[in-house]
């Protein structure tokens, strides 16, 4: 069997405009060193098509979703605020982003490979039922929750974000829910986008206690998202016993990323990218589905992925890279 890989070269046509952070180069980055690395080369490819319209409506309004399509097919710069930059193709390419992803879903599921990781773009877990935030269009982590639960007859679905920035995209789609778990590890919102993410937010009504957030302090380091993982994540997985694991992952809390305060380093990431794995073996029978967030830092980006894939690419033969 095999990990996964979902990659598409149209994932660049995404044109967010000269000196934005959530560039094409952040994917090409990520090839160019897995393909020095030798990973991309064990990695499965996996064909996939944009999603259908019914999947992103599961997630978002149909009126965002018509808004969105109209801003691109009038060549607005921006949706909803600045930072979200996009271009004539920018809805044509999350459709096809977030099919990516629910076709990785399917193949986990299928047993067609054991794990699966979705470099795409643009990224997603900011992005809301109603509006696009912090460079994200559709929410592919949340369509992939649903697709989980609507079609593959699985009831409980956890997501961990390690994404610098809070989730609140994600955060919003299931708070209320119980068939979902939702855990984030990110920079104190009091310093950071998008100001949510306090660790007094555990979910409402029906969901309540099952959003976990872990607001970490400006120039945290491997100790403390170690300590993170030990005392809060992984309990709360093994509480919840998930039956498929989904992770937005970010690596903007790298040392070197220009949007965010933290001092991750590679070993940092490695870390809770073997941790996951073991969780997802322990918990999921393997299911795991890593779907690509934030990132800036064109090296740390790349080395971080590095992590993450090798331990995904390890947990099929015992731990071995």
């Amino acid at each position: 069997m095999s990990t996964g890989l979902i990659y598409d070269e149209r994932f660049l046509e995404h044109d967010t405009g000269h000196g934005h952070p959530e560039r094409s180069d952040r994917v090409r980055a990520i090839v160019q060193h897995l393909e020095s690395t030798g990973h991309w080369a064990r990695m499965q490819r996996l064909s996939f098509g944009p999603a259908e319209p019914a999947a992103i409506e599961a997630v978002h309004d149909r009126a965002y979703i018509e808004r969105l399509t109209h801003a691109c097919d009038h060549r607005v710069p921006f949706i909803d605020e600045p930072d979200s930059a996009i271009c004539e193709d920018s809805a044509e390419i999350a459709y096809l982003a977030a099919g990516g992803v629910l076709a990785a879903v399917d193949a986990v599921m299928a047993g067609q490979v054991d794990n699966a990781f979705c470099a795409v773009r643009p990224p997603g877990h900011h992005a809301e039922r109603c509006r696009s935030m912090g460079f994200c269009m559709f929410n592919n982590v949340a369509v992939a929750a649903e697709h989980l639960l609507g079609h593959h007859g699985i009831e409980r679905v956890a997501i961990v974000d390690f994404d610098v920035h809070h989730g609140n995209g994600t955060q919003h789609s299931f708070e209320t829910r119980r068939d979902v778990l939702f855990v984030s590890l990110h920079e104190d919102p009091q310093w950071l986008y998008p100001g949510s993410g306090l660790a007094e937010e555990i979910g409402k009504g029906e969901g309540e206690g099952l959003t976990l957030n872990i607001p970490l302090a400006p120039h945290s380091g491997d100790e403390e998202y170690r300590a993170a993982f030990d005392e809060q994540v992984l309990p709360k997985l093994d509480e919840f016993e998930p039956q498929a694991l989904l992770v937005s992952a970010g690596f903007d809390a790298a040392e070197a990323d220009p949007l965010a305060h933290q001092r991750v380093t590679d070993e940092g990431f490695r870390f809770m990218a073997e941790r996951l794995c073991d969780a997802a073996r322990q918990h999921c029978e393997g299911r795991l589905i890593v779907t690509l967030e934030g990132g800036y830092d064109l090296n740390a980006l790349a080395c971080g992925v590095e992590m993450m894939v090798e331990s995904m690419l390890g947990a099929l033969l015992g731990g071995e890279t």
